[in-house]
């Protein structure tokens, strides 16, 4: 069965191409890219991802502009049949001003853009995102962000905990999020906004492959479905 990816770019994306080549290298299949202000979505997709960048420049809030293009209606809609949707970065940004993850992206706590590889805790390995992990493994994920401090309310924060919906969680400080918050899932399980970047860490020559059982657990999972 071929696998069905597709990578939305808006204006301003700029690591939709990694994210294309990370999901062609696991799956074997090249990912189709759309652009974001196609009104359709390919029939018969398995995997969306929104990708990082800068998209309309970051005006007004990061990816607020990103979240009213005209293909978002689509995403939503795929969405909510069941379709996973992976937000990396701006592409996570744009999950939570769209409605589809709780919470927001805020101006990191040091008012300083992070770009390293830091240390992640992974908190739920029960996701279709996530099987290939140990639950309280700690991989190593590179970011790169000036909007990465998550935050949400405590009754919301409460329920994302109690319901198992933070997926990965910094084990280090890194910019300010609540509770070190790094990744959330939507209730169903099947949509995850992340800032770290998986895409820039699926093989050796990247310094790092940690990412890779994000993507092949996907892939994994749909297979068995």
């Amino acid at each position: 069965m071929a696998f069905r990816s597709a990578v939305i770019t808006f204006p301003g994306s700029n690591c939709d191409r990694d994210m294309a080549v990370a999901l062609e290298q696991v799956s074997g299949t090249p990912a189709i890219r759309v652009w974001h202000g196609d009104a359709d979505l390919p029939d018969g997709l398995d995997f969306i991802a929104l990708p990082g960048g800068f998209s309309y420049g970051d005006y007004l809030r990061s990816g607020a502009m990103a979240a009213r293009s005209p293909i978002m209606q689509a995403v939503i809609e795929a969405a909510g049949r069941g379709v996973p949707v992976l937000g990396v970065c701006n592409g996570f940004q744009v999950l939570t001003e769209a409605g589809l993850l709780p919470g927001a992206l805020m101006r990191n706590a040091s008012q300083n853009f992070v770009c390293r590889t830091v240390p992640l805790k992974v908190e739920n390995n029960r996701s279709l995102f996530t099987s290939g992990y140990k639950a309280g493994q700690t991989v190593h994920i590179p970011v790169a962000h000036h909007d990465g401090n998550y935050f949400a309310d405590e009754a919301t924060l409460d329920r994302l905990e109690g319901e198992g919906r933070v997926a990965f969680r910094y084990a280090e400080p890194v910019n300010g999020s609540v509770r070190d918050i790094a990744g959330v899932l939507n209730e169903a399980g099947n949509v995850l906004g992340m800032m770290p970047h998986p895409e820039r860490a699926i093989e050796p020559a990247h310094g790092g492959s940690d990412g890779r059982a994000l993507f092949e657990s996907a892939l994994k999972g749909l297979v068995e479905a």
